[in-house]
């Protein structure tokens, strides 16, 4: 069946429980830093750690009245700490504990994200393994091109995420940055020193410089690392669906027993979950423009940005959260039908191998112009429907007189294509994508085929 989406971590990440209690933690770190200094007392550091906490409703109640979230956060710690209150949030503005929390809650969210796209790496990993003799016809211009195998789509998707990857990591280590440099950047009534060590207590870097909050280009790149990993998904989704088309049927997303496809239409076998991957990926980048929207704003700040952040940024990451898991999901109990890749490799009657024929008679010294002549001559007979390419070239006197019959026959030979995989394999995994060409298993019949599979898959689960 179709999982359900079984990571609540995300979401918990941006609930109002989570972003007060980073609020909090930043606020208790200022107070510890300034201890250390002697500006506040430690009695009352004691006794604000000890008491200092907060109520959710409560807050959303004083906010009713106060129009204020940051003040009607303190006023509800402030209930719980009393007379020693007034030493919490000295000298800070707002934006220096909600951007130093958001840098908190971006790291976190980020480290789900990474270690969600390593997930669907394995996954990409291991089919491309298991396939990476599976010979198929490649596509170009949605037209029959020349022999691939499915294998080597499946590297490179598995190389692409990669580089998604790399991308969360950078875009991950530039929003982990704090700031206490007050109302407009200037350190009036806090030092810089005070804002590093804060920041290190909370496993932050200090913004080298900022105004009144982090600059959101920070936000942005992060917005479109996000953007990009789901447009590679949705280019991953887009392909298994032109995969699946019933004049393909290549491959097939998961469908398990009990599963319909189609209210009205019970043969119906739809690619469901890839299709809503490719929609959730229109939503991520529409978001990942509106974060660019965001980094020019008026002076040392104004406050356009702050409603536009409480949508997308929880949206966008646990969008791409769940799609990562849901993707994951689709990529280890993805259908491969071999028999039919070949029978769709054979429908060209033998087209496909016409470059290899072309470039075989130029190196054995026809012309470029008289080779291609004799090659596409055969070509459009067997478009016309007269016979196979391979009886059309043996028509061609030229041709034959060039290679002869073996040498024409070996140019229909589909490893000629593949001998660089290997090589490739090695390129993306390291040396394990050099192994020996593993021993293709015995064919079996369809039914049997499928029911293991979908075994498989019911054996599946979303992490």
């Amino acid at each position: 069946m179709i999982p359900r989406y079984t990571r609540p971590e995300m979401g918990r990440i941006w609930s109002d429980e989570s972003r007060f209690r980073l609020w909090l933690k930043v606020e208790v770190a200022v107070c510890e830093a300034l201890a250390a200094r002697g500006t506040i007392p430690r009695r009352a550091l004691a006794v604000i750690k000890s008491r200092a906490g907060f109520d959710v409703k409560e807050i959303a109640r004083i906010e009713e009245k106060v129009r204020h979230d940051v003040i009607a956060f303190l006023t509800s710690v402030a209930r719980r700490v009393g007379p020693d209150s007034r030493f919490i949030h000295l000298g800070l503005t707002s934006s220096d504990v909600v951007d130093t929390a958001l840098a908190l809650q971006l790291v976190e969210a980020s480290d789900l994200l990474i270690a969600g796209v390593a997930t669907l790496q394995d996954a990409l990993r291991a089919r491309a393994f298991e396939h990476r003799d599976t010979v198929m016809i490649g596509r170009t211009h949605g037209i029959h091109a020349e022999p691939i195998t499915f294998g080597l789509k499946l590297a490179l998707w598995h190389e692409e995420m990669g580089r998604n990857r790399v991308r969360l990591e950078r875009a991950r280590e530039n929003v982990r940055v704090g700031k206490l440099s007050g109302a407009v950047g200037t350190f009036a009534h806090l030092g810089p020193d005070v804002e590093a060590d804060v920041c290190r207590r909370l496993g932050l870097a200090p913004d080298p410089i900022s105004n009144q909050i982090i600059q959101r280009d920070r936000h942005a790149e992060l917005m479109a690392a996000i953007a990009l990993a789901a447009s590679s998904m949705d280019k991953i989704t887009t392909e298994i669906r032109n995969l699946q088309r019933t004049d393909v049927r290549e491959v097939e997303e998961p469908f398990a027993k009990g599963q319909k496809g189609s209210s009205s239409m019970p043969h119906k076998r739809n690619p469901v979950v890839c299709e809503q991957i490719s929609g959730l990926a229109r939503v991520m980048r529409s978001n990942a423009q509106a974060a660019f929207e965001n980094v020019p704003l008026w002076h040392e700040r104004d406050i356009s940005h702050s409603s536009v952040e409480r949508v997308i940024l929880p949206d966008s990451t646990i969008l791409l959260d769940y799609t990562l898991a849901k993707l994951t999901w689709i990529v280890s109990g993805l259908l491969v039908y071999p028999e039919r890749m070949q029978e769709n490799l054979d429908r060209m009657k033998g087209l496909v191998y016409s470059q290899t024929l072309l470039l075989a008679l130029a190196k054995e010294g026809l012309t470029r112009e008289d080779a291609y002549e004799a090659v596409q001559r055969a070509s459009m007979r067997v478009w016309a429907g007269e016979g196979t390419f391979r009886e059309m070239v043996q028509e061609e006197k030229k041709v034959v007189a060039t290679l002869g019959r073996k040498g024409v026959d070996a140019c229909f030979d589909p490893r000629r294509h593949l001998r660089a995989v290997p090589v490739l394999f090695r390129r993306v995994f390291g040396s394990a994508g050099a192994k020996p060409r593993a021993k293709r298993a015995p064919k079996r019949a369809k039914p049997r085929a499928l029911r293991a599979a979908r075994r498989a898959i019911r054996r599946t689960r979303v992490e």
